[in-house]
């Protein structure tokens, strides 16, 4: 389970990478969350996946779940659905502004 967990965390940073090196503002915000949910499934896979463990001690528990890993994701769930609505509502405005959402036009790179 973990090498697949590997694997999906591995091509989640690959292509929230790609999306952040595009033109457009949007998949820049579109990589920015891709790579955000490959951080939490990261921090998930690190402190080790267990199945049908409550994350409580009880009395006679001998295998229990770490509830800090947990605490941490749900945090950075919170966190970046904060920074995705700020993002968004920032290109909106951009575009309202410039009328476009390419990078390059925005940076007065591109000769009209």
């Amino acid at each position: 389970m973990e090498i697949l967990m590997s694997i999906m965390i591995g091509v989640l940073f690959t292509v929230g990478t790609y999306m952040l090196l595009t033109r457009s503002l949007l998949r820049v915000i579109l990589g920015t969350m891709l790579m955000s949910h490959g951080a939490n499934l990261l921090l998930f896979t690190m402190a080790g996946l267990q199945r049908g463990v409550a994350p409580l001690l009880g009395s006679g528990a001998e295998a229990y779940a770490d509830p800090l890993p947990q605490a941490l994701v749900l945090t950075a769930i919170v966190i970046s659905f904060g920074v995705t609505s700020f993002l968004l509502v920032l290109a909106y405005r951009t575009y309202k502004v410039h009328n476009t959402d390419d990078l390059d036009q925005l940076r007065g790179s591109v000769d009209e």
